[in-house]
């Protein structure tokens, strides 16, 4: 690997301050504490985030997100809001929502929205500010319970909640402060030209298996305070696996493998069950 060095005093000293509050902003005392608490605990958000405004990556969320819902109700593949499946996730949504709040405060300004999309795709998303859409083919092809179907909308909310897409593209960012030596970055020309690629990016990021193990563990907790049975997040990767055959092996993927999620699921069972049992008695 090479690597060039070069003199800070060669830069000038606005540079400098703007490349310490870069720095300071990555660094291990820029993130939030993790504070104990009941359920899941997997510390706070990553600070890569702070690279890449809020504001900004929720709106261009927003903005794909209907041009997405224009295209499927052109071609009348959008769930109208009397289809007893759209009805139903968002019955699902409703109960998981309010629970979001404790992950990210933001989400307490969001514009939740919930659709359904037809298509075979077993797929479905979360985009930040809670842009949420269920593709037909995860409900009809592997025929998932009210259970199964909050564990996969906890999953993707987690997503949302843990900025995840925020995170990428911080890192991105950070990746372009690099190449161009600091200086364009730090002018916002190089950073500047991220910001309205955002809409682009949101539909090509690829999480990392961290990211995905994550969204399983706080999915499974949003869900399980919501009242829906944890124990439906193991079911879900065996569809999910028996629907999947002949997918890469985990060394070869971005995602964890069925059988790595199933354990990891199963280790953490004990931290949600009681989340669940006490929202089934109340």
């Amino acid at each position: 690997m090479h690597i060039t060095h070069f003199s800070p005093l060669s830069l000038p000293r606005r540079l400098i301050l703007q490349g310490i509050a870069v720095l300071l902003a990555l660094s291990p005392a820029a993130a939030p504490l993790a504070i104990a608490r009941e359920g899941i605990d997997v510390g706070g958000n990553s600070a890569f985030s702070n690279l890449v405004p809020a504001e900004d990556v929720e709106r261009s969320a927003g903005q794909q997100y209907a041009q997405m819902l224009q295209q499927a109700a052109a071609k009348n593949t959008l769930g109208a809001k009397d289809h007893p499946q759209v009805r139903r996730l968002r019955a699902i949504g409703t109960n998981i929502i309010p629970f979001a709040v404790a992950w990210n405060p933001r989400a307490r300004n969001w514009r939740w929205e919930i659709n359904l999309i037809g298509g075979k795709q077993i797929n479905a998303f979360c985009m930040p500010g809670g842009k949420i859409a269920f593709y037909s083919g995860i409900l009809d092809q592997l025929k998932l319970t009210d259970d199964e179907v909050a564990m996969v909308m906890g999953h993707e909310i987690a997503h949302a909640l843990r900025e995840h897409a925020r995170e990428r593209m911080g890192k991105n960012a950070a990746t372009g402060i690099g190449a161009s030596l600091l200086s364009q970055v730090f002018g916002f020309g190089q950073l500047g030209q991220t910001l309205t690629n955002y809409g682009a990016q949101l539909l090509t990021l690829q999480f990392s298996r961290e990211d995905e193990s994550e969204a399983d563990l706080v999915g499974m907790e949003l869900a399980a305070r919501a009242g829906y049975n944890p124990r439906a997040a193991i079911t879900l990767w065996q569809k999910m696996g028996a629907a999947n055959k002949g997918a890469p092996p985990q060394w070869l993927s971005t995602h964890p493998s069925g059988n790595s999620r199933i354990t990891d699921i199963e280790m953490n069972l004990p931290k949600v069950m009681p989340l669940y049992e006490r929202a089934k008695r109340g």
